[in-house]
């Protein structure tokens, strides 16, 4: 590593959060001495770096970890459990990041559709005709797909759903 650290700019800092067996600790220590590197950012603190003043280091934050692993599939199930529960969605790779706070005594309807002009005043609409009174809603949408939550007063009939999935561009609609 040392012929490398000859190569960066005098100044530069380097960090590291892949792994400790890539950074020579004697190179580096060099560069850091010299002022070819004015930082170290690393969350491998070994024996060597410990207390140099031109080092940054904090904890390992292992993703691999059984407990990293653990904590993941907690998360997981709590945000599967809000999605079932409430519609709401986090960290989902297809959809938009979407939470609505239940409305107390209302129920809820969730529609996926194509993110096209017009679907909300399609949807709106429909519950229009039915005297159908929205509490609280929210559309959020992620490239072409558009998700919307919508908390009306009273239940949601099968009749509503099914009309509301016959709108054009509505790819599935469900009460929660």
């Amino acid at each position: 590593m040392s012929k490398i650290i000859n190569y960066f700019k005098t100044g530069a800092v380097l960090l590291n959060f892949s792994r400790e067996a890539i950074v020579d600790n004697s190179a580096l220590l060099e560069g850091l001495n010299s002022g070819r590197l004015s930082n170290y950012v690393s969350d491998f603190p070994t024996r060597e770096i410990l207390g140099h003043p031109k080092t940054i280091l904090m904890p390992h934050i292992g993703a691999s970890t059984d407990e990293a692993e653990d904590n993941c599939a907690m998360m997981a199930v709590d945000q599967l459990r809000e999605f079932l529960e409430n519609g709401n969605i986090r960290n989902s790779v297809n959809f938009p990041n979407i939470a609505l706070e239940r409305s107390p005594g209302t129920s809820r309807i969730a529609i996926i559709n194509q993110n096209v002009p017009g679907m909300l005043g399609q949807i709106l609409s429909i519950l229009a005709e039915r005297d159908i009174n929205v509490i609280d809603m929210l559309n959020k949408s992620r490239a072409d797909v558009a998700y919307n939550l919508i908390d009306i007063e009273g239940p949601s009939s099968d009749d509503t759903i099914k009309d509301i999935c016959a709108i054009e561009h509505v790819i599935k609609a469900w009460s929660i």
